[in-house]
């Protein structure tokens, strides 16, 4: 007999949709995920002591999430980050999209996927806990051509959280799937004090509106060199234009390994936890959490400031379809899309 996931109410939507959120646990780590926005709410993880506690930012309900936006935990799309006009030209016609930041277009528009409650296609806890997460994105959407089905795979498998994404389109248009995670291994706090490595020897660099320029910049001598484990706060006051531009870190990285090597490892020399992201995606996003303001308190109470998180987004390139030198994000009837993205828990 199959066990399914402990699951429980999660709160309801403007809509009157219920959601659910579900547990997936072993003996290393407890992950909990909602089905709406298929957004990872909490991530507790054992430090050098053995002793657990949270390493995400998140909240306790669909209306804490709604109330603070900022994007927390949730799955990204149809395009994660910026499209600069909030239109894209494909095959000689131009579509015209959902402008939600400026004249531009951010995670998919103004009802992306972090608003929806997700289909629930599995929940299981053995052998190892899964939670399959489909939905069905129609012609039009958001501006977006093509009625888009994606299906997302949450599995916990001993010290590794992982997502895989599958979509397909029924006509040519754009994807760019991600999730918004933010990390802080030592709990509250800043994460300035962690250590970082990022295998990426380019960054992209952005105007004044966070919309890259086409140019991919090398990381050497700027303040966004991390291919040696670097403190995050090290360099990041330093006055280099694009730092104004984000407020902090908030850009594309790069990466240059193959999926079985670390693209982001970052460690707390406090706690001594380790986090490694590995995935197939060409770039991730590395953001401080610049905007936060400690408006607003998450898990346990702790308020949420800048700095009090580090988001990692394994995405393709930023405003890609204005960029012929960017790696293609046009997916065509019959292909299927597929990325993955794999966040290890360890000490040290």
């Amino acid at each position: 007999m199959t066990t399914s996931l402990p699951s429980e109410p999660f709160g309801q939507t403007p809509a009157g949709h219920e959601a659910a959120l579900f547990t997936l646990e072993n003996d290393r780590l407890r992950v909990r995920i909602a089905d709406f926005g298929g957004r990872m709410v909490s991530v507790e993880a054992p430090d050098r002591q053995g002793q657990r506690a949270h390493v995400l930012l998140g909240f306790d309900s669909v209306s804490d999430y709604l109330a603070k936006s900022a994007s927390f935990g949730t799955l990204l799309g149809r395009f994660a980050n910026r499209i600069a006009g909030g239109s894209f030209a494909l095959d000689g016609q131009t579509w015209n999209l959902s402008r939600n930041s400026g004249d531009n277009t951010l995670h998919g528009g103004a009802v992306g996927f972090d608003k929806s409650v997700w289909t629930v296609v599995s929940a299981i806890a053995e052998p190892v806990p899964r939670l399959v997460l489909s939905h069905l994105s129609p012609d039009g959407d958001q501006g977006f051509p093509g009625e888009l089905t994606v299906q997302a795979t949450y599995e916990l498998d001993a010290d590794t959280l992982s997502l895989t994404f599958e979509a397909r389109t029924t006509k040519p248009t754009v994807v760019n799937l991600s999730v918004h995670p933010y990390f802080n291994l030592g709990g509250p706090g800043e994460v300035l004090g962690h250590e970082v490595t990022i295998a990426a020897d380019a960054f992209l660099p952005t105007d004044a509106v966070q919309i890259p320029t086409g140019d991919i910049r090398s990381v050497t001598g700027t303040p966004f060199d991390f291919r040696q484990p670097t403190l995050l706060g090290a360099r990041i006051r330093q006055p280099d234009p694009q730092l104004f531009h984000g407020l902090g870190y908030d850009h594309c990285f790069v990466l240059g390994t193959d999926a079985s090597e670390p693209a982001v490892r970052v460690h707390d020399p406090m706690s001594g936890r380790v986090l490694e992201v590995f995935t197939n995606q060409p770039g991730v996003q590395v953001y401080t959490a610049n905007k936060l303001t400690g408006a607003f308190a998450g898990h346990d109470g702790v308020v949420y400031r800048q700095s009090a998180g580090l988001a990692l987004e394994p995405q393709d390139f930023p405003d890609a379809p204005h960029h012929a030198n960017f790696p293609s994000t046009v997916l065509r009837p019959g292909e299927v899309y597929r990325r993955f993205m794999r966040y290890r828990f360890g000490v040290m």
